[in-house]
Formats: C-alpha cells, sequence, structure tokens
C-alpha cells in the first residue's frame, strides 16, 4: 500500500517545503520495512473558479480522481474527529492489511474541501480545533506520518 499526501496548491520553496520535503524522505526511507510500498506528495492547482463551492467542487473532483476506487481517504479537515498518533498508525496499519492500494490524506485548498469530497472520506481527521495554515498543517501531516511508520516499525522515535 503506498501512501499519499494530497494537497490542494503548492509549496512555496523555502524553510516550510525544506522541513516537510525531510519528514516525507524519511517516512519513505522506512516505509518498506512497515509493509508500505512508497510514501509521495501530489499537488494539485488551486481552482480559478469564481464561486467557494465551485472551486471546492473542482478541488474536489481532482482529489477524488486520485483516490480513485479502494483507496482509504482521509480528510484532514479542522472540523475532524482528533485523533492520536498511535490511533493513526493504527488505521495505516488496518488499512495496509485489509490490501488497500493507496491510503491518501487530502488537505483542501482556502475554502476547505467540497461536499463530494466530504462524502467520499472514510475519516475526517484534525490538528486540533484551530485552522492550521495550509503548510503547517502539510509539515504536521508529513510528520504523522513519519512518526506512524516508526510507531509500526518499533522505533523509538515515538514516546508514550
Amino acid at each position: 500500500m503506498r501512501i499519499v499526501l494530497a494537497g490542494i496548491g503548492r509549496m512555496k520553496k523555502g524553510p516550510d517545503s525544506e522541513l516537510g520535503a525531510r519528514y516525507l524522505d524519511r517516512a519513505a526511507a522506512s516505509a518498506r520495512s512497515a509493509g508500505f510500498t512508497g510514501v509521495e506528495i501530489r499537488e494539485f492547482p488551486e481552482s480559478q473558479a469564481r464561486k467557494p463551492n465551485d472551486r471546492m467542487a473542482e478541488e474536489a473532483a481532482s482529489l477524488i480522481k486520485l483516490a480513485g476506487d479502494g483507496a482509504r481517504l482521509v480528510l484532514l479537515d479542522e472540523r475532524g474527529k482528533g485523533i492520536s498518533s498511535r490511533t493513526f498508525a493504527e488505521d495505516l496499519a488496518k488499512a495496509r492489511d485489509s490490501g488497500v492500494p493507496a491510503y491518501v490524506l487530502a488537505l483542501g485548498g482556502p475554502d476547505g474541501h467540497g461536499d463530494a469530497l466530504r462524502e467520499r472520506a472514510d475519516l475526517t481527521i484534525a490538528f486540533g480545533a484551530m485552522t492550521w495554515p495550509h503548510q503547517l498543517a502539510r509539515i504536521m501531516a508529513a510528520e504523522q506520518i513519519y512518526r506512524a511508520i516508526t510507531i509500526l516499525t518499533g522505533h523509538p522515535y515515538h514516546r508514550e
């Protein structure tokens, strides 16, 4: 199973991008030992539609197409459920062990997630009740992917 961090919008070059890439590189280097085929990032451009609902619908269509049939689609959204890092790792392992082809973590655009994406989602999680800038949410998601892999492989990075 591959793990995909999918986001609307592109990270600008600089320290934010470098930090996120560092976590994803670490995750990719350890992925096979945890039973994953790889870790990747996919970026989609923000919609240029004039109305927010139209923008969200266009962006949702891109993310739904990426997830395709059979993938576990997990939305990152401030209205989602707060879960622990261990619970996140367990969800990844359950998907892997069930033969799911991909685990897609989706970050929406500035207007949020479209209704079609919310309906398709298997799980919606939050990094707390606050709204986070897209760059920070992406870095936190990358770190949590790496942390989940270390939990699953018994690496001492995660401490409880």
